[in-house]
């Protein structure tokens, strides 16, 4: 998917919410576990009934791999039998690996192959510690994005991401600036936490032009219009993503239902936050 298709889809929808299929099996509904054979099994109709409860409302899927590594091979299969299923169905969704994968060139390389050729993502993140041959293996497929972490949601962000790297310089910012030597804004997204705020403008600063990948609104408090205000272009180049505060918006057996109102909701406020920022 290239960048005119995911900004098409996205004022088509009025929406740039992207769903985390953070699919904990210790959260899953106990009348799913009771009727499935396996947590793997549980955890893919799980995912089915979420997809399709919030795909006319979202324009991306963010399942993370961790809890699917963490079921060992069948969570691995359940990881890649999710995505067939938006493949499937919902040809028009964006599908980001979160791995947040980075190593010496020659295993890069197999981790881009594993995601982009054999699971078929769209989108892999992917940590720039180790500098740009970890980096560019992943940028040689057309129509696939790395999405570097930047400036991430989480308190442990200030311990190296803010460190001072030169004159009014800090890490996170010189990170930006020499990725965007490696690729274009068509090849590589880059992660900034919601909970960052302000620092938004900062960021666009560095990266005008490309999209962002947003974690931390809902469940981890990050503000929607301040996201906006200081991050969104006219091309809105913005994914915000919220997953358990969807997902997990119920564990009854409404749980998919109640999945869908959360994320049709997010999505009108999103469509709001268009109008004003975006002036589509």
């Amino acid at each position: 998917m290239n960048t005119k298709q995911l900004v098409d889809n996205i004022f088509r929808k009025r929406s740039f919410l992207c769903v985390g299929l953070d699919s904990d099996p210790k959260k899953l509904p106990s009348s799913l576990l009771e009727r499935c054979e396996t947590p793997a099994q549980a955890m893919l109709e799980f995912n089915k009934a979420i997809i399709d409860a919030v795909a006319p409302y979202c324009v991306a899927f963010k399942p993370n791999t961790a809890f699917y590594e963490a079921l060992g091979a069948e969570g691995w299969e359940t990881l890649t039998q999710t995505v067939a299923y938006i493949r499937r169905n919902y040809p028009d969704q964006l599908v980001i690996a979160d791995a947040k994968r980075g190593d010496i060139g020659n295993t890069s390389s197999l981790y881009a192959r594993a995601f982009f050729e054999a699971i078929n993502v769209d989108a892999l993140t992917v940590a720039p510690y180790m500098g740009s041959d970890s980096v560019k293996p992943f940028l040689g497929y057309d129509g696939k994005w790395v999405v570097l972490l930047a400036l991430t949601s989480n308190p442990g962000s200030h311990d190296f991401q803010f460190s001072q790297v030169g004159d009014n310089t800090r890490l996170f910012e010189e990170v930006i600036t020499t990725a965007r030597e490696w690729g274009t804004p068509e090849q590589l997204m880059f992660v900034v936490g919601a909970t960052q705020g302000e620092m938004f403008a900062d960021i666009r600063r560095v990266a005008p032009d490309n999209f962002l990948l947003v974690p931390g609104v809902g469940a981890q408090g990050g503000d929607l219009a301040t996201v906006c205000r200081y991050g969104m272009t006219a091309d809105c180049g913005l994914l915000v993503n919220s997953s358990r505060g969807i997902i997990f918006a119920s564990n009854g057996e409404d749980f998919a239902e109640a999945a869908g109102k959360a994320a049709q909701a997010l999505a009108l406020e999103m469509a709001d936050q268009l109008k004003i920022f975006a002036g589509k």
